[in-house]
């Protein structure tokens, strides 16, 4: 099983990673520069990855900004909570802002309401 990852930091990740994979797209472009056709799309292409990451980065950032700030009981720092159970964005700790969750094993399926009704 990989590692859990504070949410906000993987969807910023995700976003990052659409940057590079426009980028990508871009240069196999260039590869067709005899069929302009061809390499336009791809340049298109590009170009709509690039535009969905900065939607990705704004929707990230107006979800921040609602986010719960706590301290982490581990390493002390203020950390950003999405959800009913999160990590800390330095240390990894488990957080949750819900009591009935407290000492019990992390598990991301408590961020989901059909997986909370069945437990």
């Amino acid at each position: 099983m990989k590692p859990y990852k504070n949410k906000i930091n993987r969807i910023r990740s995700f976003a990052l990673a659409l940057i590079f994979i426009g980028f990508v797209i871009m240069y196999l472009g260039i590869f067709f520069r005899s069929n302009q056709l061809v390499m336009l799309i791809f340049m298109l292409l590009g170009v709509v990855a690039i535009i969905a990451s900065t939607a990705v980065y704004a929707w990230i950032g107006l979800l921040s900004t609602k986010a719960v700030q706590v301290v982490c009981p581990n390493c002390g720092k203020y950390t950003k909570v999405l959800g009913r159970v999160d990590m800390c964005m330095y240390c990894r700790e488990p957080l949750t802002l819900d009591p009935n969750l407290e000492g019990k094993e992390f598990d991301e399926d408590y961020n989901r309401k059909a997986s909370m009704e069945k437990k």
